[in-house]
């Protein structure tokens, strides 16, 4: 009588490779045979994985050589530039690099220690698209506002000082010269009010700071506001000297 038949797993097909079965159907095999009966199924492909990891290795290597080199050439033009003209050619060379807004802030530097002011705002405004946020981007713009009002544009100046003074991001030393010059720009209308406030403001900042010692003391220069006596009249300031 012939064996009965074992019933085939209905989860297997019907029939394995005698290879695949060695590896996957007999938990006995060594493990070392299974590891070289794998690198003999995918031995290609392995080294095709390890080529392009090797190639991608390889690839930011060269990038990161590439930009080190050229942040190192750019480095090299810059120091190299020193009068106006060689600055505004490196700026415009180098569009969108940081020291491209350097170069620009040192133009409007010049230009505003020279008295040509238009020329030193449109190098401001410059400097203030090209540089990041920062300490030197606050600078241009703290130029650019005093730029402005040294031009005659004083309320697109003043509006420029007023929105450095109060933004709570900016460094004090920013904050605190930007409100002083409000306050210097206020005395020179006679606009005693409004000194007497920004000094207030520049205690609230940095009561450390020179800039707010020089807006008490500017606010010294200035008449002191009358007091109304009752009835609505005004009692002056000052005791009548009494007469013999």
């Amino acid at each position: 009588m012939p064996d009965s038949a074992t019933p085939s797993d209905p989860k297997l097909p019907a029939t394995v490779p005698a290879q695949d079965a060695a590896v996957t159907l007999d938990p006995a095999t060594p493990f070392e045979d299974g590891l070289r009966l794998f690198w003999e199924r995918n031995r290609n492909a392995v080294y095709v994985l390890c080529a392009l990891v090797f190639l991608g290795i390889l690839a930011k290597g060269g990038w990161d050589y590439w930009e080190a080199q050229k942040a190192a050439q750019v480095g090299a033009e810059y120091a190299a530039a020193t009068s106006p003209e060689q600055l505004k050619r490196f700026a415009a060379d180098h569009a969108g690099e940081p020291l491209a807004g350097v170069a620009e802030l040192r133009v409007a530097d010049t230009a505003y220690a020279a008295g040509k002011l238009a020329d030193a705002a449109t190098a401001y405004q410059q400097a203030v698209t090209a540089l990041p946020a920062g300490p030197l981007a606050a600078r241009a713009k703290l130029g650019l506002a005093m730029a402005e009002v040294q031009s005659g544009r004083t309320g697109e100046g003043e509006a420029g000082l007023r929105q450095l003074a109060t933004d709570p991001v900016q460094l004090k030393a920013v904050r605190t010269e930007a409100a002083y010059q409000l306050a210097s720009l206020a005395a020179t209308a006679g606009r005693a009010d409004e000194v007497r406030k920004l000094a207030e403001q520049l205690v609230q900042i940095d009561p450390s700071s020179p800039w707010t010692q020089r807006a008490f003391e500017l606010q010294s220069t200035l008449p002191a506001p009358a007091t109304p006596a009752v009835g609505g009249s005004l009692l002056p300031t000052t005791a009548p000297v009494a007469s013999h």
